[in-house]
């Protein structure tokens, strides 16, 4: 058994990367721009609908167009509301793991 000091550390060193973590460009800043475009798209979805009912009140819109709205704005806070609670619930069950 050799236990030169170079040899740690050339030890260590050759097993310090293996143990950091991978970084992929794309992994990191897809999920963020993913996250940002889904967020973007229930706001877009949200205003929609408001300026639909809007224009509904004021006689600028037909009805048709104001329950498609309405419909597509209940789609979007019901699925956020689902993506919450699953968020909750892995949350909870990560503090219930034995540390």
């Amino acid at each position: 058994m050799d236990v030169r000091p170079s040899l740690a550390a050339l030890s260590y060193a050759q097993a310090r990367p293996a143990t950091s973590p991978a970084t992929s460009p794309a992994g990191d800043a897809g999920a963020a721009s993913g996250f940002a475009r889904l967020a973007g798209s229930f706001a877009d979805t949200l205003r929609a609908g408001e300026e639909t009912s809007r224009a509904a009140l004021t006689g600028g819109a037909d009805p048709h167009a104001l329950v498609e709205a309405l419909a597509a704005s209940e789609l979007a806070v019901e699925t956020a509301v689902t993506l919450r609670d699953r968020v909750v619930e892995a949350y909870q069950e990560i503090l219930r793991m034995p540390v």
